[in-house]
């Protein structure tokens, strides 16, 4: 029988956070992959975990991925950590879970810390509708996509950040999202664990004075959903009626169908709408 491949979720910052589940878990696999053995083994050591550990990183992904599904097939049980919360969150554990499926490999998480949930939760925002972006991509073409994406997004949104980039990702959000409500998480769980309610303005004057230090959560308060009727509202009224107009015919629509959704999206009664057509 193959083996099964155990996702389990570390401490963001306190050592107790961890469960006693994911303690005998890594005790009793055969191995271990670990986005950095160097940082996981201060929490083997200080759980008295001997488990044999291997790296399995961003860099070496998709090759590594290879060689542990072929002793997970052998029937090697096999844990799966980060350096911090739970893996494939942000993490190239994706990839070797999604392998894990396509060669019919059991999969189990063993739930625990997670940065992204423990920032929202905390941050005052709205919790029934978000989305999460993790760090926002490097290049800057995809970069000004994702961005772009974001600026009509009415869940709230979760970022993490590292802090030499904090500031220029906070103006970029700025710039393209508006001065927004902002919830700032520094050092989840640890001793000098950081929540400020903000603004994106407001913190760029605090990053002025408090230099950046240690990881960054930031959750982001969505669109306003009357703004974006607002919006959607100014935009309508910035074409001509005709050509309004001519976009419910082209849809199918009769004159009478299409005068009482240009009325409805203009804000004005289908008689006025006829009128002005009558003029124009």
């Amino acid at each position: 029988m193959a083996g099964i491949l155990y996702l389990c979720a570390t401490p963001i910052g306190n050592l107790g956070d961890i469960s006693q589940r994911v303690i005998e878990t890594l005790s009793q696999v055969d191995l271990i992959a670990a986005e950095d053995t160097r940082n996981s083994i201060r929490l083997l050591n200080h759980f008295q975990i001997k488990t044999p550990m291997t790296s399995y990183h961003e860099y070496n992904k998709f090759d590594k991925a290879e060689k542990l599904i072929e002793q997970l097939v052998e029937g090697k049980s096999i844990a799966l950590i980060s350096d911090a919360g739970t893996p494939a969150i942000s993490d190239p554990g994706e990839v070797l879970v999604d392998l894990c499926h396509k060669q019919g490999i059991i999969v189990t998480s063993l739930p625990g810390p997670c940065a992204l949930i423990t920032a929202l939760t905390v941050s005052g925002l709205s919790t029934k509708r978000f989305c999460f972006e993790g760090f926002l991509p490097s290049d800057k073409k995809q970069r000004k996509e994702v961005l772009t994406s974001l600026e009509n997004e009415t869940r709230t949104i979760i970022i993490y950040e590292a802090p030499h980039h904090i500031q220029k990702t906070i103006e970029e959000l700025n710039r393209f999202l508006g001065n927004r409500r902002i919830t700032v998480c520094r050092e989840l769980t640890k001793k000098f664990e950081t929540i400020l309610q903000s603004t994106f303005e407001d913190f760029l004057q605090e990053l002025n004075n408090t230099p950046p230090r240690g990881e960054y959560v930031v959750v982001i308060e969505g669109k306003d959903p009357q703004i974006m009727k607002a919006d959607e509202i100014q935009n309508w009224m910035s074409i001509p009626l005709a050509q309004h107009m001519q976009l419910y015919v082209d849809k199918g629509l009769m004159q009478k169908e299409a005068m009482k959704e240009v009325a409805k999206d203009r804000g004005v009664t289908k008689r006025e709408i006829y009128q002005q057509l009558l003029n124009e």
